[in-house]
């Protein structure tokens, strides 16, 4: 064999690796027949890189068995996961209200988490600070190695030409590239995405999508967004705006939104309007959890209030659906889990989609809850480490 045949070898077994080791830290513990399918090798290629790789110690087979694939009656194979490696990663979920940090180890385990109470919407980069100031409380306690990557979700659209927050809804960050700010801070590397995309990708790899290639996520928080998932991919659109449907007008003449438009979703469905509506009904204090409650307990006016907040939302999330054809809504947000919302979410998919594409869809409460977008922040920075690997030199 040629000194180039045996170079072309090389690099292509180094990419055989590299699709093993990603399929791995998108999907968690997998089995040798998992590898195969998600990567599109052989059985017996996979078989070698697995091999190959427990012996470098990369990869470790765990106690607990999967299941047969398509339900089969055959022994349970063995589940491989990556072995944890020195170093750390972050996510940072920074809401309306608040600044959520975590560490993780490289196989995405969380080792510690902190959250601050801070109105983030008025000046980025003091918010910034605040994150900045959680991370390295985070890291002492956490001693999970040195920081290698961090994931960073913001509630406004990031524009993917520039990476700047460019619009209106976050007036303290206008023009500011969150993604330079925080790397020049915190001297690794930094991606970032918007709350909603990163729920979705939390949603799909840890939590209510899981078995899912089509999934619509909608926050339904401060804010009101959406991330779309087709392929099991996020899809940001050409700028990175896709899933905006807070700012879609509802009322021609509502009230004005903090876009600089009126009558939007945002207006009309947001959790602070919410218990706005229906605080003047009740004599005590309302917040979420005491409106969660209230539903549970059967109260009239909040389950009035949360379905016909659900038949609003629904009404634009039909015309979603109508276009990209999703097997699973997922909600998020404080009241994802609310029976009288989806009750409202269902009616109005079953009133406005086409009928058979609102047959298909199944709407489910978010299974991550306040954790989904800082766990897709993490989940971010780990497939941001894993581009850095591919774009590696081969040797």
């Amino acid at each position: 064999m040629s000194p180039s045949e045996v170079g072309a070898l090389a690099r292509l077994r180094a990419t055989n690796r590299r699709a093993v080791m990603r399929a791995l830290t998108q999907h968690g513990p997998s089995s040798r027949a998992d590898l195969a399918r998600r990567t599109g090798l052989s059985p017996t290629t996979v078989s070698g890189i697995v091999r190959d790789l427990l012996a470098d110690g990369v990869l470790s087979q765990q106690d607990e068995r999967g299941r047969p694939h398509k339900g089969g009656s055959g022994r349970p194979p063995r589940l491989l996961t990556l072995s944890a490696q020195r170093g750390a990663v972050a996510g940072i979920d920074i809401g309306h209200r608040h600044v959520r940090v975590a560490v993780a180890d490289h196989v995405g385990r969380i080792a510690h988490e902190l959250e601050r109470r801070v109105d983030s919407d008025e000046r980025g980069p003091r918010t910034m600070d605040v994150a900045c100031e959680l991370l390295d409380e985070a890291l002492a306690a956490a001693d999970a190695g040195a920081l290698t990557a961090v994931g960073l979700s913001v509630p406004a659209p990031i524009d993917r030409r520039s990476a700047r927050i460019s619009t209106g809804i976050l007036p303290g960050w206008r023009g500011v590239v969150p993604v330079e700010d925080l790397a020049a801070r915190v001297n690794v590397p930094v991606m970032a995405d918007n709350d909603a995309n990163l729920g979705a990708l939390a949603e799909v790899h840890h939590g209510a999508a899981r078995r899912s290639q089509h999934v619509v996520y909608l926050k339904l928080a401060s804010g009101v967004g959406a991330g779309l998932v087709i392929g099991r991919q996020v899809f940001r659109g050409a700028t990175g705006h896709a899933g905006e449907i807070g700012h879609v007008r509802v009322q021609e003449h509502g009230t004005v939104c903090r876009c600089g438009s009126r009558g939007c979703l945002e207006t009309e469905v947001s959790v602070p309007r919410l218990i706005e509506l229906l605080q003047p009904a009740y004599d005590l204090p309302l917040d979420v959890d005491t409106v969660r409650a209230l539903e549970r307990d059967g109260d009239a006016g909040v389950r009035r209030v949360l379905e016909d907040a659900g038949a609003t939302v629904g009404r634009v999330v039909a015309d979603l659906c109508n276009a990209v054809n999703p097997s699973l809504v997922v909600v998020g947000g404080p009241f994802g889990g609310s029976t009288a919302l989806h009750r409202g979410l269902q009616a109005a998919l079953d009133r406005y989609a086409q009928p058979d594409i609102a047959h298909a869809v199944s709407i489910v409460p978010g299974e991550l809850g306040t954790e989904a977008q800082v766990r897709g922040a993490i989940a971010l920075a780990l497939a941001g480490l894993i581009q850095q690997r591919d774009a590696a030199p081969i040797g």
